[in-house]
């Protein structure tokens, strides 16, 4: 017998891990390995709040494997050289991991396997690791993808998702194999003050919790931006501290429209990895062109600047944008909304904005923030690309009373009701008790005019 290698990635779990648990067969030793890639600093996407929480998972993840009399071997640099490395160490003649989407994703599967070869080993890739369904596994005659999101629900809807794998009661790694340390969270001072915890023991106690009670009003209340009525597991899925399909297992369990909300979430999910599986320059590149000239030159920096600080003088867009900073994590309303004020009523490019999320989101996916910011900008796979959000219609509807602007933006919070979503049609003491909010970049029939003019539509 060999000793076979599981190479984690964004799966960092025990429960329901396919790789796990095949390397493991009928028992014998394993080496469970990560290994902090070079790759992802190189392009940029190492960003604190996610190096923190992937820290935490990795740290948890060790915990979990030395329970069952393991341990995590951890590696630093190119992927490929550091798993044969192993393989050589250990003679190993199995590499397992999990299928992933990405452009990136996607070279290393092929570097890796034709390097295992010459070291005469095999790659195995486990799909519905990180999804419900394969990319692939639903397709519309014609394509190798669904475009449009509801009939893909049709048809995954339709499909029962593979059992639910129990995590293994002993794990074995053989003597000798080195490690580096865990890596250890950035320093406070580069980190969202709010940041939640990581790890797969943090993420199974938000799961239970979540399904025990509040997923009931979820089809009700998941775009109530004071009431925070969402599961805010992203994080967990987007490690892998969670399996989806143990979460749509459990959910469709517990039953109701509000399960059913929430399974339709995990849903999108899928629907963007089989997008970007199919078309990978998607998370670059316009998945269905507008032919947008989109603003540049100092005016649009200087908007630019204010979205991200929060000072557009739009109150709602404002609080997201800083709930964003605080806590590495926005409500979704949120980010729809502040995504359709940048590329709609700013007319910026949605890879700016793109940019940015991923600079801050704890649960920054590549196939989720970009797929997501091309629908809001029209040009995704949404099927009404025009469509804008006016700000203050958002707010009126999702934050009716002003709770959530007075919560994140303090110049505010001596405004009662919703006058707080219009303060500059205050006027005397009003406006000045607030004065150090600013007034709007933009006039939002302005914008709309301006866009609309930019996509011919007038």
């Amino acid at each position: 017998m060999t000793v076979p290698v599981v190479l984690f990635t964004s799966d960092l779990r025990v429960h329901d891990h396919p790789p796990l648990r095949a390397a493991l067969g009928r028992g014998g030793e394993v080496v469970p390995l990560f290994v902090r890639d070079r790759a992802v600093d190189a392009a940029g996407f190492a960003a604190p709040n996610r190096l923190a929480f992937l820290a935490d998972c990795l740290a948890d993840l060790d915990e979990r494997l030395r329970e069952r009399g393991g341990r995590l071997v951890v590696r630093s640099g190119d992927v490929v050289e550091e798993v044969c490395a192993v393989v050589r160490e250990t003679g190993a003649r199995d590499v397992h991991m999990a299928a992933d989407v990405s452009a990136y994703a996607h070279r290393r599967e092929e570097r890796l396997r034709d390097a295992l070869e010459a070291e005469g080993c095999r790659l195995n890739v486990h799909d519905t690791v990180s999804t419900v369904l394969a990319p692939g596994a639903v397709t519309p005659a014609g394509s190798d993808h669904y475009a449009v999101f509801t009939p893909y629900l049709r048809r995954w809807a339709e499909q029962r998702p593979r059992d639910v794998l129990a995590a293994p009661r002993r794990i074995r790694v053989p003597d000798g194999v080195g490690s580096r340390p865990l890596p250890s969270r950035p320093e406070a001072a580069h980190l969202s003050p709010a940041l939640p915890a990581g790890g797969e023991s943090a993420a199974r106690r938000r799961m239970t919790a979540w399904l025990r009670g509040p997923v009931d009003g979820y089809a009700d209340h998941h775009d109530d931006l004071p009431g925070d009525a969402t599961s805010r597991l992203s994080p967990d899925l987007h490690f892998g501290a969670l399996s989806p399909v143990e979460l749509v297992h459990r959910a469709r369990r517990a039953g109701g429209p509000g399960a059913e909300a929430f399974v339709r979430q995990l849903a999108w999910r899928d629907f963007h990895r089989q997008v970007l599986a199919a078309r990978p320059r998607a998370a670059a590149r316009d998945y269905r062109t507008r032919d947008d000239h989109w603003r540049t030159g100092a005016g649009a920096r200087q908007d630019v600047r204010a979205w991200k600080e929060g000072r557009t003088g739009y109150p709602i867009v404002d609080a997201a944008m800083r709930q964003l900073r605080h806590e590495g994590w926005m409500h979704n309303r949120g980010r729809l909304l502040t995504a359709s004020f940048l590329t709609k009523t700013l007319y910026v490019d949605w890879r700016v904005g793109a940019r940015h999320f991923l600079e801050l989101l704890v649960d920054g996916d590549v196939a989720n923030n970009q797929l997501n910011w091309q629908w809001t900008a029209g040009t995704g796979t949404d099927t009404r690309p025009h469509r804008v959000l006016n700000p203050v219609v958002q707010a009126r509807r999702f934050d009716p009373d002003g709770a959530y602007v007075r919560r994140w933006v303090p110049e505010l919070a001596g405004i009662d009701g919703p006058a707080v979503h219009e303060p500059w049609k205050l006027d005397g003491p009003a406006r000045a008790a607030c004065a150090a909010y600013p007034d709007p970049v933009v006039d939002l029939a302005e914008g709309l005019a301006r866009f609309r003019r930019a996509r011919g539509r007038e």
